[in-house]
């Protein structure tokens, strides 16, 4: 028996097959799963209902787990920065730089070929997608 919190097979699966520059998605609602990411990218679908399991829930379990090198996000076209920045800062700490995408950008970014995860959440609130680049265990 495992003694992480992280027990889902498919994404224990996914993240032990990648490695040091690896990209793994968390995803809001809004994204467009299908389409978003290379088709070669696992893609684990934990949004059962709306707010059920939302960008953070999964983040604070990833981030336990895996050594993380750079955030990716994404900006809305108005400019603004979500309040959901904030929180992924806090999880992830100040160590961890962020880069801000445009939204098309972004999704370039997400269909590379280094996204090897995609995992759509729950989460209602807009612009909540994170895009986390694996780093190496020192």
């Amino acid at each position: 028996m495992l003694k992480t919190r992280l027990l889902h097979p498919e994404i224990l699966h996914a993240l032990g097959s990648s490695g040091h520059g690896a990209q793994v998605l968390i995803a809001d609602g809004n994204y467009p799963f299908s389409t978003g990411a290379p088709p070669g990218a696992r893609r684990v679908y934990l949004n059962l209902a709306r707010n059920m399991l939302c960008v953070i829930d999964v983040l604070k379990v990833l981030a336990e787990s895996v050594a993380i090198e750079k955030a990716t996000v994404m900006l809305p076209a108005e400019g603004e920065v979500p309040e959901i920045f904030q929180e992924f800062a806090d999880v992830l700490g100040a160590g961890i730089p962020f880069t801000r995408l445009k939204r098309f950008e972004f999704y370039a970014e997400a269909k590379s070929d280094a996204t090897c995860l995609v995992i759509a959440t729950g989460e209602s609130r807009r612009f909540a997608n994170i895009l986390l680049t694996l780093g190496v265990v020192r």
